[in-house]
């Protein structure tokens, strides 16, 4: 009897120590990821801007007087050369103030050859003492008066004149027409825009971009292709960046010299690429970026102990598939790139040793 018992106590402290080993828990297994070394690279490449080709110099033509258009000549898109009769106005208005004046004109010069008979009338009775001082003196004073009326009568005849050729719309220089704001039969008011002319010569590309894309400085000259022909690369150079934003679209205007040798219509799209100058960035790819306390962060790991922690970083700018660190990661620490959304501070990971030399 005593036998079986100490065989049962045994088998017991068996069984429960058995037990007592599978209860405990098991080690959890490191968290893989993938890392990458920091370290200070050269940033070269700059973004790809997208735009369209205007002439350098474009005016807007419009008539000086008011008047109803009773003819337009030219289309948009047509080639005009300069003093070449674009459109016209109703000039009956403006011939009768040229009759007016033509009428006053000639008035005001008979009226001064008249005042000249006299004058020489009381010459030539004075010199024989036959007349008065003062009657060649107020002779002379009517000739004085009819020659100033007739020079302000000649010039409000010159003005006629002038107002009268101002009914018709002419080209100020070579170009094209890009644009047309007025029909036949409208009535166009003084200084409003009729047409938009678009100067021969030289054009620009030009790109409403946002304000951080030309921050860093430009290296040399870029390239313009057309998005019809991407074959077709042409030189280009930054020739103007406006100085304020457009408050409507939050960009600048940037305009690209463009040659006139170049076989580039105006309105193509087209597309701009520009260089900066090389500048040694720490960059690391988009998966690396996580958040902490509403900041953009990446996750650092200890190379001694693998525990990661997480560190608030300074965005410089983004790029394709990677962004520019400003401050926050040092040249030689190991970041997180894969896995960095299941992370929790002070965990500890397991990663490819080759990865982090």
């Amino acid at each position: 009897m005593r036998t079986i018992l100490i065989a049962t106590a045994i088998a017991c402290a068996i069984g429960l120590g058995s037990c007592s080993d599978e209860s405990r828990p098991a080690e959890p297994t490191p968290r893989q990821v993938g890392v990458v070394v920091a370290k200070p690279e050269p940033l070269v490449q700059g973004g790809a801007i997208t735009g369209e080709v205007r002439a350098r110099v474009q005016s807007d033509l419009s008539f000086r007087v008011s008047g109803k258009i009773i003819e337009r000549l030219v289309e948009v898109g047509q080639t005009v050369k300069s003093g070449q009769l674009l459109a016209r106005i109703d000039p009956e208005e403006q011939k009768a103030d040229l009759d007016v004046a033509a009428a006053n004109l000639q008035s005001a010069e008979a009226q001064q050859t008249q005042a000249q008979l006299a004058f020489d009338r009381q010459q030539s009775l004075f010199r024989t003492q036959v007349t008065t001082r003062a009657a060649l003196d107020q002779a002379q004073e009517a000739l004085l008066t009819a020659q100033a009326s007739t020079k302000s009568a000649q010039a409000l005849f010159e003005t006629a004149q002038d107002t009268l050729s101002y009914t018709e719309l002419k080209a100020d220089a070579d170009g094209v027409i890009t644009a047309r704001n007025a029909e036949v039969g409208q009535v166009a008011q003084a200084a409003q825009v009729v047409f938009t002319l678009a100067h021969d010569g030289d054009r620009d590309a030009v790109f409403e971009v946002v304000e951080s894309a030309f921050l860093r400085p430009i290296d040399g000259d870029g390239t313009v292709t057309l998005l019809s022909d991407p074959t077709q690369k042409i030189t280009a150079k930054v020739r103007e960046i406006s100085p304020t934003i457009d408050s409507a679209t939050g960009t600048i205007k940037v305009k690209v010299a463009i040659s006139s040798d170049a076989p580039v219509p105006l309105g193509a799209p087209v597309v701009g690429r520009f260089n900066y100058l090389a500048q040694d960035v720490i960059q690391l790819p988009w998966s690396a970026m996580t958040s902490k306390d509403g900041k953009p962060a990446v996750w650092i790991v200890d190379p001694t102990s693998s525990v990661v922690s997480a560190r608030t970083v300074d965005v410089a700018g983004y790029e394709t598939g990677s962004f520019v660190v400003k401050s926050g990661v040092s040249a030689g620490e190991v970041v997180v790139t894969d896995g960095t959304k299941f992370l929790r501070p002070r965990e500890i990971v397991s990663y490819v040793k080759e990865a982090s030399k």
